[in-house]
């Protein structure tokens, strides 16, 4: 079925949609991972964008019950240079066009992915609409101005549970509070994490870690953290702004100095933005799972799985200190506290997709606590 993708600055690539008539519209990206497109559409940090796969042959492995990052697909579409219809893979139960048109998400193929990617990384990320109904690429441009920016957009507040909740093997489950305080079930060390829009590898690791663990929305504050008497607390990636999110920056700021705290992506961001730093957005991102990372602490070099659209800046910030830089374009991709247990990440530790070169980073966080608790 014949589809277009217009951008807003007026480029408008055609193609065909693999999942069936459809319009959606959003921020569009790229990611330059040749696998791990299942991670990539459950990751609810892609929420409000359209992927672009740099690597032209998509949906070769299928898609299995196992490599899912949250409870659905969670990208507004996805585009493919070619999508593979029939796949080949002992674990694979349905194919890739079955399970996006399973949750209402547009695949469109037949794109010219590397020009769309040459121009957005000439241009920058922008929004598109991509419509098997509109056949006027002027009307679409025309609509793709009227999107709301990914700047200004709290989408966190989207995919953040409504309810604290619990984690095992089986995945999570609603947690009891008895008037706002929990029973711990177990001698670990209790941890309080803020999701934003988590992936569950990081709760797989953290698990690993012995943490006792307990899932909170984005809007609990810190009163309501200190009656869950938590040993630390831990604040996970998400979408969209992070300089939306001034309720949850307000509490963090009222929490550094009470617990060890540990952040990836987004909650790097809002880590760095509590400390008083600042954001500021990327031209195109990092998306993929080949970005080089030197490790300043070690001197290691790492092979990272990235995926944010914004960036912190702590220049200004006496007491914070950069512990990784990214190798590409020198931009700050980890950052501790000098005075106090603060360590963070922007990039992404678990992989779910990619290397896993920076799982040290769960020991260093439980080190952290470790030291500080005595648990």
């Amino acid at each position: 079925m014949e589809a277009i993708l217009a951008l807003e600055d007026g480029t408008w690539f055609s193609g065909a949609s693999f999942t069936g008539d459809g319009e959606t519209g959003g921020e569009v990206i790229f990611n330059t991972g040749m696998t791990g497109y299942q991670e990539i559409l459950t990751d609810p940090s892609y929420v409000g964008q359209m992927v672009c796969m740099t690597y032209p042959h998509i949906g070769n492995y299928g898609v299995n019950l196992d490599d899912v990052e949250s409870s659905r697909i969670r990208v507004e579409a996805f585009i493919v240079k070619e999508c593979c219809k029939t796949p080949s893979n002992w674990r694979a139960k349905k194919s890739l066009p079955d399970y996006l048109r399973e949750y209402g998400v547009m695949g469109i193929e037949g794109i010219d992915t590397r020009a769309l990617t040459r121009h957005l990384r000439l241009h920058g990320a922008m929004r598109g609409l991509i419509s098997t109904r509109e056949k006027d690429p002027a009307r679409l441009v025309a609509r793709c101005r009227e999107l709301p920016t990914m700047e200004g957009s709290n989408l966190a507040e989207t995919v953040t549970p409504a309810k604290p909740y619990t984690w095992s093997a089986n995945g999570p489950k609603e947690a009891v509070l008895n008037d706002g305080a929990y029973a711990w079930p177990g001698p670990g060390p209790r941890l309080v994490v803020f999701d934003f829009g988590i992936k569950w590898n990081i709760l797989r690791l953290l698990a690993d870690q012995g943490f006792d663990m307990l899932m909170v929305p984005s809007s609990f504050t810190a009163e309501q953290v200190a009656k869950l008497s938590p040993d630390a607390v831990f604040f996970s990636p998400g979408p969209g702004d992070p300089a939306t999110l001034q309720g949850p920056i307000a509490q963090i700021a009222r929490m550094t100095g009470s617990y060890p705290l540990g952040g990836i992506c987004l909650g790097h961001q809002l880590l760095g933005t509590a400390l008083g730093g600042s954001t500021y957005k990327l031209k195109f991102g990092h998306h993929g799972i080949n970005h080089p990372v030197k490790d300043l602490l070690t001197g290691r070099i790492e092979i990272s799985s990235q995926n944010h659209g914004f960036c912190v800046d702590i220049s200004r910030l006496d007491d914070v200190e950069m512990t990784h830089v990214n190798l590409n374009d020198q931009t700050l991709e980890g950052f501790r506290h000098k005075k106090k247990p603060i360590i963070t990440l922007q990039y992404h530790p678990e992989a779910g997709p990619g290397p896993h070169d920076a799982q040290f980073f769960f020991t260093r966080f439980r080190t952290l606590v470790r030291e500080t608790t005595g648990k």
